[in-house]
């Protein structure tokens, strides 16, 4: 008997995810009819695919065999779309993206609307923890990401690689410095993010490496609240050099942290079994020509889990 292809992808969906909820998600049909096509496929076949229905589910040998050859198939089959000329001029529909960055996201946005007008685009703005969480649930179609966690499940495409800097109130004294070095933020009441904040991350970890203790510390949620913050003189704080956008109240200095290096890297990411669509592959045009204009182009390789 030959094997349902509407089946087979509802397997492979639900071995992708691990769930028939996410899979439901991931294909748009609802949960009941993905949990049939599972059952038809197992039924017609006598075979358990999946040990329980319980989530996570895992798979039985036969399963992970079965597994192994839908890879194949459906990678087989994003190649022929591919080969058959899927029209590259995109003429509706709607981009769902998420960020982490504002400054990448507006730009790919700007670039993304002008070549193709008739697409509509929704982003959703969130720390990398959130984008990938909305990417995994098939919520959004692409996200920008910054140092991702590797998954076999994404594609990943290399976008810019970004330092950090000290934003300071203006006319404060360390502005008369053309870098400022890490040991000087010891005299300065810090201005930090939130605790999931990866520019937070990456400022605790170079003041521990340096042994810098700052005056005093204080939280603020997001960057913009941090910013209004500066300018009032409430203290100093620390930016990627993308997050810091021209503000008259505020002169930014690179951070100089010595032989020690700091460096954010930013992706594109979708779904593998996406990446060869019409709209992927138009967002991902976009991502090369922004990537040729960001002052490291080379490509960044990234290891998977």
């Amino acid at each position: 008997m030959a094997a349902s292809y509407q089946h087979l992808r509802a397997f492979h969906a639900i071995a992708v995810e691990g769930g028939v909820s996410r899979a439901a998600r991931r294909l748009n049909v609802s949960q009941p009819t993905l949990s049939q096509q599972l059952k038809a496929l197992e039924a017609r076949h006598g075979v358990a695919l999946f040990e329980g229905r319980k989530s996570p589910l895992k798979l039985t040998t036969a399963g992970r065999d079965l597994f192994l050859l839908t890879q194949r198939l459906f990678a087989t089959a994003s190649d022929i779309d591919e080969m058959l000329g899927e029209t590259s001029s995109l003429t509706g529909g709607i981009l769902r993206l998420g960020s982490d960055s504002p400054f990448y996201a507006a730009r790919l946005v700007d670039l993304f609307h002008r070549r193709h007008p008739a697409t509509g685009v929704q982003v959703r703005m969130g720390n990398a923890h959130d984008v990938m969480r909305w990417l995994s649930e098939a919520q959004i179609d692409a996200a920008l990401a910054s140092d991702p966690p590797g998954d076999p499940t994404f594609s990943y495409d290399p976008l810019y690689t970004d330092g950090l800097s000290v934003a300071l109130p203006l006319h404060h004294p360390l502005a008369l410095l053309d870098a400022i070095p890490v040991e000087a933020l010891a005299a300065q009441v810090l201005l930090l993010r939130e605790p999931t904040s990866k520019t937070r991350s990456f400022t605790e970890r170079a003041l521990g490496d340096a042994g810098v203790v700052p005056l005093a510390s204080l939280e603020f949620h997001g960057r913009e609240t941090i910013r209004e913050a500066i300018a009032l003189g409430l203290g100093v704080s620390v930016f990627f050099a993308s997050e810091c956008p021209p503000d008259r109240r505020i002169d930014y200095r690179p951070l100089d942290t010595g032989d020690r290096t700091y460096e954010l890297r930013g992706f594109l990411l979708c779904l593998n079994d996406r990446r060869r669509s019409a709209l992927m592959r138009a967002v991902k045009a976009v991502i090369c020509d922004m990537r040729l204009e960001c002052d490291d182009p080379a490509p960044v390789a990234l290891e998977l889990a």
